[in-house]
Protein backbone atom coordinates (compact mmCIF):
# COMPACT_ATOMS: atom_id res chain seq x y z
CA UNK A 1 0.00 0.00 0.00
CA UNK A 2 2.86 2.35 0.85
CA UNK A 3 4.48 1.58 -2.53
CA UNK A 4 1.22 2.43 -4.35
CA UNK A 5 0.99 5.68 -2.42
CA UNK A 6 4.55 6.67 -3.36
CA UNK A 7 3.95 5.89 -7.05
CA UNK A 8 0.71 7.90 -7.00
CA UNK A 9 2.50 10.89 -5.48
CA UNK A 10 5.23 10.70 -8.13
CA UNK A 11 2.70 10.60 -10.96
CA UNK A 12 0.73 13.50 -9.53
CA UNK A 13 3.92 15.52 -9.20
CA UNK A 14 4.66 14.95 -12.89
CA UNK A 15 1.11 15.99 -13.86
CA UNK A 16 1.26 19.15 -11.75
CA UNK A 17 4.63 20.14 -13.20
CA UNK A 18 3.24 19.70 -16.71
CA UNK A 19 0.24 21.87 -15.89
CA UNK A 20 2.44 24.57 -14.37
CA UNK A 21 4.66 24.63 -17.45
CA UNK A 22 1.72 24.87 -19.86
CA UNK A 23 1.22 28.46 -21.14
CA UNK A 24 -1.92 30.17 -19.89
CA UNK A 25 -3.08 30.76 -23.45
CA UNK A 26 -2.91 27.06 -24.23
CA UNK A 27 -4.92 26.19 -21.13
CA UNK A 28 -7.62 28.72 -21.94
CA UNK A 29 -7.76 27.74 -25.58
CA UNK A 30 -8.54 24.19 -24.56
CA UNK A 31 -11.53 25.07 -22.41
CA UNK A 32 -14.82 24.28 -24.11
CA UNK A 33 -13.35 25.00 -27.53
CA UNK A 34 -14.55 22.96 -30.47
CA UNK A 35 -11.97 22.23 -33.17
CA UNK A 36 -11.73 25.25 -35.49
CA UNK A 37 -13.39 24.82 -38.88
CA UNK A 38 -11.23 24.33 -41.93
CA UNK A 39 -10.09 27.50 -43.71
CA UNK A 40 -12.25 28.50 -46.67
CA UNK A 41 -11.20 27.39 -50.15
CA UNK A 42 -8.89 29.78 -52.03
CA UNK A 43 -10.80 32.73 -53.42
CA UNK A 44 -13.68 32.40 -50.96
CA UNK A 45 -14.40 35.40 -48.76
CA UNK A 46 -13.72 35.19 -45.04
CA UNK A 47 -16.73 35.28 -42.74
CA UNK A 48 -17.25 38.03 -40.14
CA UNK A 49 -16.18 35.67 -37.33
CA UNK A 50 -13.01 34.76 -39.17
CA UNK A 51 -12.19 38.41 -39.78
CA UNK A 52 -12.88 39.25 -36.13
CA UNK A 53 -10.16 36.84 -35.01
CA UNK A 54 -7.78 38.04 -37.70
CA UNK A 55 -7.96 41.75 -36.84
CA UNK A 56 -8.14 41.35 -33.05
CA UNK A 57 -4.40 41.83 -32.33
CA UNK A 58 -4.37 45.32 -33.92
CA UNK A 59 -8.02 46.39 -33.64
CA UNK A 60 -7.29 48.56 -30.58
CA UNK A 61 -4.35 50.40 -32.11
CA UNK A 62 -4.88 54.17 -32.51
CA UNK A 63 -6.44 55.05 -35.86
CA UNK A 64 -3.33 56.58 -37.48
CA UNK A 65 -1.19 53.56 -36.64
CA UNK A 66 -3.87 50.98 -37.40
CA UNK A 67 -4.48 52.28 -40.92
CA UNK A 68 -0.73 52.35 -41.59
CA UNK A 69 -0.34 48.77 -40.33
CA UNK A 70 -3.18 47.52 -42.55
CA UNK A 71 -1.44 49.03 -45.57
CA UNK A 72 2.00 47.76 -44.53
CA UNK A 73 0.71 44.19 -44.14
CA UNK A 74 0.01 44.06 -47.88
CA UNK A 75 3.81 44.18 -48.35
CA UNK A 76 4.95 41.30 -46.08
CA UNK A 77 8.37 40.88 -47.69
CA UNK A 78 9.24 44.49 -46.95
CA UNK A 79 8.11 44.00 -43.34
CA UNK A 80 10.75 41.27 -43.04
CA UNK A 81 13.36 43.41 -44.77
CA UNK A 82 12.63 46.39 -42.51
CA UNK A 83 12.92 44.26 -39.37
CA UNK A 84 16.22 42.77 -40.52
CA UNK A 85 17.51 46.22 -41.48
CA UNK A 86 16.84 47.48 -37.96
CA UNK A 87 18.49 44.42 -36.45
CA UNK A 88 21.58 44.87 -38.61
CA UNK A 89 21.88 48.52 -37.62
CA UNK A 90 21.43 48.58 -33.83
CA UNK A 91 23.35 51.85 -33.55
CA UNK A 92 20.79 53.81 -35.57
CA UNK A 93 18.10 55.64 -33.66
CA UNK A 94 15.97 58.74 -33.92
CA UNK A 95 16.39 60.86 -37.05
CA UNK A 96 19.42 58.80 -38.16
CA UNK A 97 17.29 55.65 -38.32
CA UNK A 98 14.50 57.35 -40.23
CA UNK A 99 16.94 58.96 -42.67
CA UNK A 100 18.48 55.54 -43.28
CA UNK A 101 15.16 53.87 -44.10
CA UNK A 102 14.28 56.79 -46.37
CA UNK A 103 17.00 55.46 -48.67
CA UNK A 104 15.47 51.99 -48.86
CA UNK A 105 13.23 51.33 -51.83
CA UNK A 106 10.21 50.33 -49.74
CA UNK A 107 6.62 51.45 -49.66
CA UNK A 108 6.21 54.62 -47.54
CA UNK A 109 4.05 52.74 -45.03
CA UNK A 110 7.02 50.45 -44.31
CA UNK A 111 9.55 53.27 -44.19
CA UNK A 112 7.54 55.35 -41.73
CA UNK A 113 6.81 52.27 -39.59
CA UNK A 114 10.50 52.17 -38.65
CA UNK A 115 9.78 54.82 -36.04
CA UNK A 116 7.76 52.09 -34.27
CA UNK A 117 10.35 49.27 -34.19
CA UNK A 118 8.35 47.22 -31.68
CA UNK A 119 5.43 47.11 -34.12
CA UNK A 120 7.70 45.95 -36.94
CA UNK A 121 9.03 43.24 -34.63
CA UNK A 122 5.52 41.99 -33.89
CA UNK A 123 4.59 41.88 -37.56
CA UNK A 124 7.80 40.00 -38.33
CA UNK A 125 7.39 37.56 -35.43
CA UNK A 126 4.43 35.89 -37.16
CA UNK A 127 4.78 36.77 -40.81
CA UNK A 128 2.09 34.24 -41.79
CA UNK A 129 -0.49 36.12 -39.73
CA UNK A 130 0.78 39.43 -41.16
CA UNK A 131 0.49 38.13 -44.73
CA UNK A 132 -3.02 36.80 -44.10
CA UNK A 133 -4.16 40.12 -42.66
CA UNK A 134 -2.74 41.96 -45.67
CA UNK A 135 -4.38 39.53 -48.09
CA UNK A 136 -7.72 39.94 -46.34
CA UNK A 137 -7.41 43.72 -46.48
CA UNK A 138 -6.74 43.55 -50.22
CA UNK A 139 -9.61 41.18 -50.94
CA UNK A 140 -12.18 42.47 -48.41
CA UNK A 141 -11.16 45.97 -47.37
CA UNK A 142 -14.62 47.09 -46.25
CA UNK A 143 -15.21 43.84 -44.34
CA UNK A 144 -11.89 44.13 -42.54
CA UNK A 145 -12.64 47.69 -41.44
CA UNK A 146 -16.10 46.59 -40.26
CA UNK A 147 -14.47 43.79 -38.25
CA UNK A 148 -12.23 46.33 -36.51
CA UNK A 149 -15.28 48.33 -35.51
CA UNK A 150 -17.08 45.23 -34.24
CA UNK A 151 -14.13 44.27 -32.06
CA UNK A 152 -13.75 47.80 -30.72
CA UNK A 153 -17.44 47.96 -29.85
CA UNK A 154 -17.27 44.60 -28.05
CA UNK A 155 -14.24 45.73 -26.07
CA UNK A 156 -15.91 49.00 -25.18
CA UNK A 157 -19.14 47.34 -24.09
CA UNK A 158 -17.24 44.87 -21.89
CA UNK A 159 -15.43 47.73 -20.15
CA UNK A 160 -12.02 46.90 -21.61
CA UNK A 161 -11.68 49.90 -23.91
CA UNK A 162 -11.99 53.50 -22.84
CA UNK A 163 -10.13 56.79 -22.77
CA UNK A 164 -6.86 56.88 -20.85
CA UNK A 165 -4.08 59.44 -20.41
CA UNK A 166 -2.44 57.79 -23.44
CA UNK A 167 -5.37 57.75 -25.90
CA UNK A 168 -8.84 59.16 -26.41
CA UNK A 169 -11.72 56.86 -27.36
CA UNK A 170 -14.86 58.42 -28.81
CA UNK A 171 -18.02 56.91 -30.29
CA UNK A 172 -19.85 58.66 -33.09
CA UNK A 173 -22.38 57.57 -35.67
CA UNK A 174 -22.04 57.50 -39.43
CA UNK A 175 -24.72 56.17 -41.75
CA UNK A 176 -26.62 54.90 -38.74
CA UNK A 177 -23.68 52.76 -37.61
CA UNK A 178 -21.60 53.39 -34.48
CA UNK A 179 -17.99 54.35 -35.15
CA UNK A 180 -15.43 53.88 -32.38
CA UNK A 181 -12.42 56.10 -32.96
CA UNK A 182 -9.11 55.86 -31.10
CA UNK A 183 -6.60 58.70 -31.32
CA UNK A 184 -3.51 59.58 -29.28
CA UNK A 185 -4.36 61.88 -26.38
CA UNK A 186 -1.17 63.87 -26.90
CA UNK A 187 -0.79 65.43 -30.38
CA UNK A 188 2.95 64.82 -30.16
CA UNK A 189 3.21 61.38 -28.55
CA UNK A 190 2.14 57.90 -29.66
CA UNK A 191 1.68 55.11 -27.12
CA UNK A 192 1.42 51.74 -28.83
CA UNK A 193 -1.08 49.50 -27.00
CA UNK A 194 0.15 46.17 -25.67
CA UNK A 195 -2.76 43.85 -24.98
CA UNK A 196 -3.68 40.20 -25.01
CA UNK A 197 -6.68 39.53 -27.28
CA UNK A 198 -7.47 36.50 -25.14
CA UNK A 199 -8.14 38.79 -22.18
CA UNK A 200 -10.14 41.30 -24.21
CA UNK A 201 -12.35 38.96 -26.28
CA UNK A 202 -11.60 35.42 -25.17
CA UNK A 203 -10.14 32.57 -27.18
CA UNK A 204 -10.33 32.85 -30.98
CA UNK A 205 -13.21 31.05 -32.66
CA UNK A 206 -11.49 30.41 -35.96
CA UNK A 207 -8.11 32.00 -36.57
CA UNK A 208 -5.38 31.64 -33.92
CA UNK A 209 -3.89 34.83 -32.58
CA UNK A 210 -0.34 35.51 -33.79
CA UNK A 211 2.66 34.12 -31.95
CA UNK A 212 3.49 37.36 -30.18
CA UNK A 213 4.59 37.87 -26.61
CA UNK A 214 1.52 38.71 -24.56
CA UNK A 215 1.89 40.69 -21.33
CA UNK A 216 1.00 39.30 -17.92
CA UNK A 217 0.13 40.99 -14.61
CA UNK A 218 2.31 43.96 -13.76
CA UNK A 219 4.31 43.86 -17.01
CA UNK A 220 2.89 47.05 -18.51
CA UNK A 221 0.99 50.05 -17.24
CA UNK A 222 -2.76 49.54 -17.42
CA UNK A 223 -3.41 46.28 -15.60
CA UNK A 224 -3.56 42.62 -16.51
CA UNK A 225 -3.55 41.98 -20.24
CA UNK A 226 -3.67 45.58 -21.42
CA UNK A 227 -1.26 48.49 -21.29
CA UNK A 228 1.03 50.71 -23.32
CA UNK A 229 4.63 50.80 -24.37
CA UNK A 230 6.93 53.76 -23.87
CA UNK A 231 5.60 56.93 -25.48
CA UNK A 232 7.26 57.92 -28.75
CA UNK A 233 7.69 61.67 -29.12
CA UNK A 234 6.77 61.98 -32.77
CA UNK A 235 6.09 65.70 -32.48
CA UNK A 236 9.58 66.39 -31.19
CA UNK A 237 11.09 64.26 -33.91
CA UNK A 238 9.35 65.97 -36.84
CA UNK A 239 10.09 69.43 -35.50
CA UNK A 240 8.11 72.65 -35.68
CA UNK A 241 6.25 71.64 -38.83
CA UNK A 242 4.49 68.79 -37.08
CA UNK A 243 0.79 69.65 -36.87
CA UNK A 244 -0.60 66.75 -34.87
CA UNK A 245 -2.03 63.39 -35.82
CA UNK A 246 -4.44 64.85 -38.37
CA UNK A 247 -1.43 65.33 -40.61
CA UNK A 248 -0.01 61.80 -40.25
CA UNK A 249 0.52 59.80 -43.42
CA UNK A 250 -2.40 57.37 -43.02
CA UNK A 251 -5.87 57.80 -41.61
CA UNK A 252 -9.03 55.63 -41.77
CA UNK A 253 -12.21 56.97 -43.34
CA UNK A 254 -14.59 54.60 -41.59
CA UNK A 255 -17.74 55.69 -43.39
CA UNK A 256 -16.32 55.06 -46.86
CA UNK A 257 -14.25 52.03 -45.76
CA UNK A 258 -11.05 53.51 -47.13
CA UNK A 259 -7.62 54.57 -45.94
CA UNK A 260 -6.68 58.16 -46.72
CA UNK A 261 -3.04 58.81 -47.56
CA UNK A 262 -1.46 62.18 -46.84
CA UNK A 263 0.92 62.54 -49.79
CA UNK A 264 2.16 65.85 -48.39
CA UNK A 265 3.45 64.03 -45.30
CA UNK A 266 5.18 61.37 -47.41
CA UNK A 267 6.90 63.93 -49.64
CA UNK A 268 7.74 66.42 -46.93
CA UNK A 269 9.59 63.87 -44.83
CA UNK A 270 11.43 62.30 -47.77
CA UNK A 271 9.66 58.96 -47.86
CA UNK A 272 9.31 57.12 -51.16
CA UNK A 273 7.24 59.16 -53.64
CA UNK A 274 8.34 57.29 -56.78
CA UNK A 275 4.95 55.67 -57.32
CA UNK A 276 2.69 58.49 -56.11
CA UNK A 277 0.36 60.03 -58.64
CA UNK A 278 0.53 63.30 -56.68
CA UNK A 279 3.06 64.52 -54.12
CA UNK A 280 0.72 66.97 -52.41
CA UNK A 281 -2.68 66.80 -50.80
CA UNK A 282 -4.46 63.58 -49.86
CA UNK A 283 -5.88 60.64 -51.75
CA UNK A 284 -7.50 57.27 -51.25
CA UNK A 285 -4.92 54.51 -50.72
CA UNK A 286 -4.48 52.04 -53.54
CA UNK A 287 -2.25 48.99 -53.33
CA UNK A 288 1.00 49.23 -55.30
CA UNK A 289 2.08 45.77 -56.55
CA UNK A 290 5.52 47.18 -57.27
CA UNK A 291 6.34 46.78 -53.57
CA UNK A 292 4.88 43.26 -53.27
CA UNK A 293 8.17 41.63 -54.28
CA UNK A 294 6.57 38.65 -56.00
CA UNK A 295 4.72 37.40 -52.92
CA UNK A 296 1.63 35.60 -54.31
CA UNK A 297 -1.79 37.07 -53.76
CA UNK A 298 -4.50 35.07 -52.03
CA UNK A 299 -6.78 34.44 -54.98
CA UNK A 300 -6.91 34.40 -58.75
CA UNK A 301 -8.76 37.72 -58.96
CA UNK A 302 -6.03 39.61 -57.14
CA UNK A 303 -3.30 37.83 -59.09
CA UNK A 304 -5.00 38.79 -62.33
CA UNK A 305 -5.54 42.36 -61.16
CA UNK A 306 -1.93 42.98 -60.17
CA UNK A 307 0.12 40.63 -62.33
CA UNK A 308 2.50 42.23 -64.77
CA UNK A 309 2.99 45.16 -62.41
CA UNK A 310 5.19 43.37 -59.93
CA UNK A 311 8.84 44.29 -60.20
CA UNK A 312 11.21 41.45 -60.93
CA UNK A 313 13.44 42.58 -58.09
CA UNK A 314 14.07 45.62 -55.95
CA UNK A 315 17.42 46.57 -54.51
CA UNK A 316 17.75 49.09 -51.71
CA UNK A 317 19.34 52.37 -52.59
CA UNK A 318 22.84 52.43 -51.05
CA UNK A 319 23.27 54.53 -47.95
CA UNK A 320 26.21 55.52 -45.83
CA UNK A 321 24.94 53.27 -43.07
CA UNK A 322 23.86 50.25 -45.11
CA UNK A 323 26.41 50.11 -47.91
CA UNK A 324 28.61 47.45 -46.43
CA UNK A 325 29.88 44.09 -47.73
CA UNK A 326 27.99 41.05 -46.57
CA UNK A 327 28.73 37.36 -46.84
CA UNK A 328 25.41 36.30 -45.38
CA UNK A 329 23.46 33.57 -47.08
CA UNK A 330 19.82 34.28 -47.64
CA UNK A 331 16.50 32.62 -48.27
CA UNK A 332 13.84 33.38 -50.83
CA UNK A 333 10.59 35.20 -50.05
CA UNK A 334 8.59 35.97 -53.18
CA UNK A 335 11.17 36.83 -55.81
CA UNK A 336 13.55 38.61 -53.45
CA UNK A 337 16.33 37.23 -51.30
CA UNK A 338 16.05 37.90 -47.58
CA UNK A 339 19.39 37.59 -45.75
CA UNK A 340 19.54 35.59 -42.57
CA UNK A 341 21.03 37.39 -39.64
CA UNK A 342 21.41 37.09 -35.91
CA UNK A 343 19.27 39.74 -34.20
CA UNK A 344 21.32 42.28 -32.31
CA UNK A 345 20.20 44.12 -29.24
CA UNK A 346 19.06 47.67 -29.94
CA UNK A 347 20.34 50.50 -27.83
CA UNK A 348 18.04 53.28 -26.78
CA UNK A 349 14.76 54.54 -28.16
CA UNK A 350 13.95 55.06 -31.79
CA UNK A 351 13.71 58.73 -30.91
CA UNK A 352 17.00 59.23 -29.17
CA UNK A 353 18.45 62.62 -30.01
CA UNK A 354 15.13 64.42 -30.27
CA UNK A 355 16.99 67.69 -30.03
CA UNK A 356 18.01 67.26 -33.67
CA UNK A 357 14.39 67.13 -34.82
CA UNK A 358 14.38 70.67 -36.19
CA UNK A 359 17.49 70.07 -38.27
CA UNK A 360 16.01 66.81 -39.51
CA UNK A 361 12.87 68.63 -40.57
CA UNK A 362 14.88 71.25 -42.49
CA UNK A 363 16.77 68.52 -44.29
CA UNK A 364 13.56 66.59 -44.99
CA UNK A 365 11.95 69.69 -46.45
CA UNK A 366 14.47 69.80 -49.33
CA UNK A 367 12.54 70.82 -52.39
CA UNK A 368 9.32 71.38 -50.44
CA UNK A 369 9.12 75.13 -50.85
CA UNK A 370 9.90 74.96 -54.57
CA UNK A 371 6.37 73.71 -55.18
CA UNK A 372 4.95 76.95 -53.84
CA UNK A 373 1.20 77.16 -53.49
CA UNK A 374 0.71 73.92 -55.39
CA UNK A 375 1.42 72.03 -52.17
CA UNK A 376 -1.07 71.70 -49.36
CA UNK A 377 0.05 71.15 -45.81
CA UNK A 378 -3.20 70.70 -43.93
CA UNK A 379 -4.46 67.65 -42.10
CA UNK A 380 -7.41 65.47 -42.95
CA UNK A 381 -9.96 67.64 -41.25
CA UNK A 382 -12.72 65.05 -41.21
CA UNK A 383 -13.68 61.55 -42.21
CA UNK A 384 -15.03 62.17 -45.70
CA UNK A 385 -12.77 60.74 -48.37
CA UNK A 386 -11.26 62.95 -51.06
CA UNK A 387 -11.25 62.01 -54.70
CA UNK A 388 -8.93 59.27 -55.88
CA UNK A 389 -5.54 60.08 -57.25
CA UNK A 390 -3.02 59.73 -54.42
CA UNK A 391 -1.40 57.06 -52.35
CA UNK A 392 -0.28 54.77 -55.13
CA UNK A 393 -1.66 53.41 -58.33
CA UNK A 394 -3.95 50.51 -58.89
Amino acid sequence: MKRFSDEFKQRMAVVLCAVMLTPLNAVLYGQDQAPPPAPPPPGQALTPDQLNDLVAPVALYPDPLLSQVLVACTYPLEVVQAYQFIQRNPGLSGPALTQAVQQQNWDPSIQALAVFPDVIKRLNDDITWTTNLGNAFLAQQADVMDAVQRMRLKAQQSGKLGSTPQETVTTTSEGGQPIVEIVPADPNVMYVPIYNPLWVWGAPLWYPYPRWWWPGPGVVVGGFGFGFGIGINVGGFFGGGWGGWGGWGWHPAWGSHTVIVNNTFIHRYNFNTAHLANVHGTGVWQHDPGFRGGVPYSNARLNEQYRGNVRANVEARPTEQSARPSNQQGERFGNRSVPQNTPAARNGSAFGGVGNGNAARQQADHGYSSLGSARTGGGFGGRSAPSRGGGGRR
